[in-house]
C-alpha cells in the first residue's frame, strides 16, 4: 500500500510539473535509471541472439551464481557505506574457502592435507571460517578507526598478508600448493545439494542460506541499534560522535561483520568450487564492489540498502551469464566489467551532486 501511495504522489507530482520540467525529469529518471536499462537492453539482444538464455536451467543458474556471491556482497557493502571499501575481501575468501576443504576433506582421500584428522563437524568449520574471516575484519577496522588511515590503505596492507599466508598455507604437510579436492560427501551435500527442484532442475541449498543471511543483514541493517549508528556514522562522523555514537566500535564491528560474511562465502565456495587453490577467490571483491555500486550503495557514505546489494548481484551475474551466451572473448569480459564499475560510480556521484 505504501508504495502504491509513493506512486500515487510521485504522479501528481509530474502533473504538475510544466513541459520544461517534464523534460528534465525523464532526462534525470534516464540517467539515474541507466544501469537498470542497459541490464534490460542486454537481456532481450541476448535472448534474441541465444534463446537458451531464459531457459530454466539458465535461471537456475543464475539464481545459483547471485546467491554465492550475495554473502561477500553483503559484507562489503558495510564497509561502503562508511565511505570505504575493501580489497582484502577476496583473499579472505581465498583463505577460508581452502581452510574449509582441508578440514572437510574424505577420510580415503589420497592426498589429504592433514591424513590423521578425521572429517570436522560441519558447524564447527562454519565457525573456523566465520572467526578467521571476522579476525582479519576485525583488523581491518580497528586500522582503520584507531589510526584514521584511509581503508584503501588498511586492506590493501591485509589483502597481501592473507595472500601470502593462503600460500603458506596451502604448502604445509606436503601438499606444496596442489589444490584441495576430494571433499567429504556431507560437504557437498549439505552446501551443493538439493531438496527443492523448479521444473525438474535442483535448486543448491546454499541458495536457501543466501536468502537467510540476506534476511539477518536486512534486520542487522533496518532493526538494531548498530545498523543505524552503521549510516550514521557513514553520513556523517563527527556528528554521530556528537549525538553519543562510538564511531571506532561502529567502524570495528562493521569491518568484523564484513569478515565474517567473507568468511561464509569462503565456506561455500569450498564445496561449490570442488577443487581449491590459491587462485580460489581472486577478484571476489570486484565484483562486490560493482554490484553494491549497482544496487545504490553510495561511496559517498550512508546511503545504501540489503535490497539493493541484492538486486545488483542479480543483474551483474545476468551480465556476466550474458556475456558466456554470446560467446564473448573471457578477456572482453574483464574490459566490460571494468566499464560497467566505472559507469555505476559516475551514475553515483552524479546522483550526489544533484542532492547537494
Amino acid at each position: 500500500m505504501k508504495a502504491i501511495s509513493n506512486i500515487k504522489k510521485r504522479y501528481e507530482n509530474y502533473q504538475g510539473l510544466d513541459a520544461a520540467d517534464k523534460k528534465m525529469f525523464w532526462k534525470e529518471a534516464l540517467v539515474n535509471n541507466a544501469m537498470y536499462i542497459m541490464m534490460i537492453i542486454a537481456v532481450i539482444y541476448t535472448y534474441t541472439q541465444n534463446n537458451r538464455f531464459l531457459t530454466v536451467g539458465s535461471i537456475v543458474n543464475i539464481l545459483s551464481l547471485s546467491a554465492a556471491y550475495i554473502p561477500i556482497a553483503c559484507g562489503i557493502a558495510g564497509c561502503i557505506v562508511l565511505t570505504g571499501t575493501d580489497l582484502s575481501a577476496g583473499r579472505v575468501v581465498g583463505l577460508t574457502a581452502c581452510i574449509s576443504a582441508s578440514l572437510l576433506q574424505s577420510v580415503d582421500y589420497g592426498t589429504k592435507m592433514f591424513p590423521n584428522l578425521p572429517v570436522m563437524p560441519i558447524l564447527l568449520v562454519i565457525i573456523i571460517a566465520i572467526a578467521v574471516g571476522g579476525l582479519v575484519g576485525w583488523v581491518n577496522g580497528f586500522f582503520v578507526a584507531k589510526f584514521q588511515l584511509h581503508p584503501f590503505i588498511v586492506t590493501l596492507a591485509t589483502q597481501l598478508i592473507v595472500n601470502g599466508t593462503l600460500l603458506i598455507y596451502i604448502m604445509i604437510n606436503g601438499n606444496n600448493g596442489q589444490p584441495l579436492s576430494g571433499l567429504d560427501k556431507s560437504f557437498k551435500d549439505f552446501v551443493t545439494g538439493s531438496h527443492l527442484t523448479l521444473f525438474g532442475t535442483p535448486i543448491p541449498n546454499y541458495v536457501w542460506y543466501a536468502c537467510v543471511i540476506v534476511a539477518i543483514m536486512w534486520f542487522i541493517w533496518n532493526k538494531t541499534t548498530f545498523g543505524k549508528n552503521m549510516f550514521a556514522v557513514g553520513s556523517n562522523p563527527e556528528a554521530a560522535n556528537v549525538s553519543g555514537v562510538n564511531v571506532m566500535k561502529t567502524t570495528i564491528l562493521v569491518h568484523t561483520l564484513a569478515g565474517a560474511m567473507y568468511g561464509i562465502t569462503g565456506f561455500i565456495e569450498s564445496a561449490r568450487i570442488g577443487s581449491n587453490t590459491a587462485t580460489t577467490g581472486a577478484n571476489y571483491e570486484s565484483d562486490a564492489i560493482a554490484a553494491c555500486v549497482i544496487g545504490g550503495v553510495s561511496f559517498v557514505g550512508g546511503t545504501g540498502k540489503i535490497s539493493g546489494v541484492v538486486t545488483g548481484v542479480f543483474l551483474l551475474r545476468i551480465i556476466f551469464v550474458a556475456l558466456q551466451f554470446l560467446s564473448i572473448n573471457q578477456n572482453w569480459q574483464y574490459i566490460i566489467k571494468g566499464v560497467i564499475i566505472l559507469v555505476a560510480c559516475a551514475i553515483d556521484m552524479r546522483k550526489y551532486l544533484v542532492r547537494k
